[in-house]
């Protein structure tokens, strides 16, 4: 029996990403990204994402269907990010996916964008049997997301366990980059300049790991498992700050290097933490810092120490795409989970224990 063919749309930032997905097999992954027009800005503009996802939605569905070798009346179902992500963005996606549902009279899921993330470990292009592992979990790491969550039901029952009270990891990147003079994106260029660069020539704090804040195993401090970097970026300015005012050059590789170590050191050691203290045996690594090589090194080490498996996808399933909302999409259509009501509304704040509308 054939597997049901379903596409995926996703436009929660500045990635305009369509893939297509039949049962576990990966069809076409296609994606256009308006980053190169926020790079003059520092940070994504809103308004240029939405104006970008408006003029790219039907060139890239075009370029996944003709991937695919199939036309809109192979598909069974369609999927679309409703949340979270920027409003304006979100709407475009979520309205080009109500036209072809209209249009072709198919189902349509109006999904979480974080739990796609989780979707896409159980495609077959990543490698990982994640059906059979006991309890899952999973590490999201991103622009706008720092959380770790224990999946329970990939389609219904995904349990928060901690996240950033403030910065997320990606944009704590994006601050730091520019405190160094060193661009935007953030991620991608200090993960370069750190390889040149000593992570222990500054000692940066590590937010939230003080006694009163971890408690411990038997009374879990409230933020245990909790992320702060808004400190972290404050350290960095003033180290930047001591340089300047001796007019002194400011060794960015040395600051890119220890702000990295400082990152990677937090999120790994609270997300193992969590992941022991929770019965999770395995993890899962997405969102777009999980490209980052001392964050997947790092977690990768102590995942193996810990005795908990690891799934790290490949990079370009780690960042925002079609790929794995259609992956969450066809997860949600072989549970037999009932489809979106048409009048659901593209959500920006919309919670990670909600998976589909």
């Amino acid at each position: 029996m054939t597997s049901p063919i379903v596409i995926g749309i996703e436009t929660s930032c500045d990635e305009t990403g369509i893939g297509i997905v039949s049962g576990t097999t990966l069809l076409a992954h296609q994606v256009a990204s308006s980053m190169d027009e926020h790079v003059a800005f520092g940070g994504v503009i809103p308004e240029i994402a939405a104006r970008a996802h408006v003029t790219e939605f039907l060139p890239v569905l075009d370029a996944a269907l003709a991937e695919a070798n199939i036309t809109l009346d192979d598909v069974d179902a369609i999927a679309v990010t409703a949340g979270p992500g920027l409003a304006g963005a979100l709407m475009v996606g979520v309205a080009g996916a109500k036209a072809l549902a209209v249009a072709t009279g198919k189902p349509l899921y109006g999904i979480n964008h974080l739990i796609a993330h989780i979707g896409v470990g159980f495609l077959d292009d990543v490698g990982a049997d994640l059906h059979n592992v006991n309890q899952l979990g999973a590490l999201l790491v991103s622009g706008g997301h720092t959380e770790m969550l224990k999946i329970n039901s990939l389609t219904s029952d995904v349990e928060l366990l901690g996240s950033t009270i403030d910065d997320a990891a990606g944009e704590a990147y994006d601050k730091v980059a520019r405190l160094i003079g060193a661009g935007y994106p953030g991620g991608p260029v200090i993960d370069k300049m750190a390889r040149q660069g000593n992570p222990t020539a500054f000692k940066f704090p590590r937010g939230l790991t003080a006694p009163k804040f971890m408690g411990n195993a038997e009374e879990p401090g409230k933020d245990r498992y909790n992320w702060s970097f808004s400190g972290l970026k404050t350290a960095v300015s003033r180290a930047v700050e001591q340089f300047e005012l001796r007019d002194m050059n400011v060794p960015a590789n040395d600051i890119a290097a220890s702000f990295q170590e400082a990152v990677a050191d937090v999120i790994t050691h609270k997300a193992v933490l969590a992941a022991t203290e929770h019965g999770i045996d395995h993890i899962l690594l997405g969102g777009g810092v999980a490209a980052n090589s001392r964050l997947r090194a790092l977690l990768t080490e102590r995942t193996e120490a810990a005795g908990i498996g690891l799934t790290i996808p490949p990079i370009n399933l780690c960042t925002d795409n079609g790929a794995m909302v259609a992956a969450l999409g066809a997860q949600l259509v072989a549970d037999a989970v009932e489809p979106s009501p048409m009048n659901f509304s593209a959500d920006p704040t919309q919670s990670v224990n909600l998976v589909s509308v």
